[in-house]
Protein backbone atom coordinates (compact mmCIF):
# COMPACT_ATOMS: atom_id res chain seq x y z
CA UNK A 1 0.00 0.00 0.00
CA UNK A 2 1.43 3.39 -1.02
CA UNK A 3 1.50 5.70 2.00
CA UNK A 4 3.93 8.47 0.99
CA UNK A 5 4.43 10.01 -2.43
CA UNK A 6 4.93 13.60 -3.55
CA UNK A 7 2.22 15.93 -2.26
CA UNK A 8 -0.50 13.27 -2.10
CA UNK A 9 -1.85 12.82 1.41
CA UNK A 10 -1.83 9.42 3.05
CA UNK A 11 -5.63 9.65 3.30
CA UNK A 12 -5.91 10.24 -0.46
CA UNK A 13 -3.57 7.34 -1.24
CA UNK A 14 -5.58 5.03 0.99
CA UNK A 15 -8.88 6.25 -0.50
CA UNK A 16 -7.57 5.43 -3.99
CA UNK A 17 -6.28 2.05 -2.74
CA UNK A 18 -2.89 2.84 -4.29
CA UNK A 19 -0.62 -0.20 -4.15
CA UNK A 20 1.91 -2.38 -5.91
CA UNK A 21 2.01 -6.17 -5.90
CA UNK A 22 5.51 -7.66 -5.97
CA UNK A 23 4.33 -11.26 -5.70
CA UNK A 24 6.45 -13.57 -7.85
CA UNK A 25 4.68 -14.81 -10.97
CA UNK A 26 5.78 -18.24 -12.19
CA UNK A 27 4.92 -17.34 -15.80
CA UNK A 28 6.75 -13.98 -15.81
CA UNK A 29 9.24 -13.81 -12.95
CA UNK A 30 10.07 -10.10 -13.25
CA UNK A 31 6.54 -8.89 -14.08
CA UNK A 32 4.56 -7.07 -11.39
CA UNK A 33 1.32 -5.12 -11.06
CA UNK A 34 0.04 -1.93 -9.47
CA UNK A 35 -3.14 0.05 -9.06
CA UNK A 36 -3.08 3.77 -8.43
CA UNK A 37 -6.78 4.49 -8.21
CA UNK A 38 -8.18 3.59 -11.62
CA UNK A 39 -6.45 1.34 -14.13
CA UNK A 40 -4.66 -1.94 -13.67
CA UNK A 41 -0.98 -1.21 -14.20
CA UNK A 42 1.92 -3.54 -14.98
CA UNK A 43 5.69 -3.22 -15.16
CA UNK A 44 8.95 -5.12 -15.15
CA UNK A 45 11.10 -4.85 -12.04
CA UNK A 46 14.51 -6.12 -11.03
CA UNK A 47 15.90 -5.90 -7.49
CA UNK A 48 19.42 -6.68 -6.32
CA UNK A 49 21.46 -5.43 -3.37
CA UNK A 50 19.56 -2.17 -2.91
CA UNK A 51 19.41 -1.39 -6.62
CA UNK A 52 16.13 -1.36 -8.54
CA UNK A 53 15.32 -1.18 -12.22
CA UNK A 54 11.79 -0.59 -13.53
CA UNK A 55 10.69 -0.63 -17.16
CA UNK A 56 7.80 -1.47 -19.45
CA UNK A 57 5.20 0.46 -17.45
CA UNK A 58 1.75 0.14 -18.98
CA UNK A 59 -1.90 0.09 -18.00
CA UNK A 60 -5.44 -0.45 -19.10
CA UNK A 61 -6.98 2.65 -20.65
CA UNK A 62 -10.01 3.68 -18.58
CA UNK A 63 -10.62 7.26 -17.50
CA UNK A 64 -11.57 7.85 -13.87
CA UNK A 65 -12.36 11.43 -12.94
CA UNK A 66 -10.30 12.80 -10.02
CA UNK A 67 -8.03 9.73 -9.99
CA UNK A 68 -5.75 10.20 -12.98
CA UNK A 69 -3.12 12.56 -11.51
CA UNK A 70 -1.65 9.90 -9.21
CA UNK A 71 -1.69 7.22 -11.88
CA UNK A 72 -0.02 9.40 -14.50
CA UNK A 73 2.66 10.57 -12.07
CA UNK A 74 3.40 7.03 -10.86
CA UNK A 75 3.65 5.73 -14.44
CA UNK A 76 6.05 8.48 -15.45
CA UNK A 77 8.29 8.33 -12.37
CA UNK A 78 8.54 4.59 -11.68
CA UNK A 79 11.10 3.97 -14.48
CA UNK A 80 13.37 6.59 -12.87
CA UNK A 81 13.44 4.89 -9.45
CA UNK A 82 16.81 3.19 -9.04
CA UNK A 83 17.13 2.18 -5.39
CA UNK A 84 15.11 0.28 -2.83
CA UNK A 85 15.27 -0.11 0.92
CA UNK A 86 13.32 -2.39 3.24
CA UNK A 87 12.94 -1.19 6.84
CA UNK A 88 10.64 -3.25 9.02
CA UNK A 89 7.30 -3.39 7.22
CA UNK A 90 8.17 -0.52 4.87
CA UNK A 91 9.51 -0.60 1.31
CA UNK A 92 10.91 2.65 -0.04
CA UNK A 93 11.92 3.07 -3.66
CA UNK A 94 13.81 6.20 -4.66
CA UNK A 95 16.02 7.88 -7.21
CA UNK A 96 19.23 9.90 -7.07
CA UNK A 97 17.26 13.18 -6.88
CA UNK A 98 15.70 12.17 -3.56
CA UNK A 99 12.24 11.47 -5.00
CA UNK A 100 10.66 8.51 -3.25
CA UNK A 101 7.64 6.27 -2.94
CA UNK A 102 7.02 4.63 0.43
CA UNK A 103 4.91 1.50 0.79
CA UNK A 104 3.73 -0.55 3.77
CA UNK A 105 2.26 -4.02 3.99
CA UNK A 106 -1.50 -3.30 4.38
CA UNK A 107 -1.86 -5.54 7.42
CA UNK A 108 0.54 -3.29 9.36
CA UNK A 109 -1.10 0.09 8.88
Amino acid sequence: MLVEYKDFTKADLIKMEAHIDLTKNAEAAKRYTAKMGCNNMFFTGEFEKGKAKFSGVGSTMMYCQDRMKLEESFGQELPHMTQYKIEGHFLTISNANGDKMKFIEPDWD
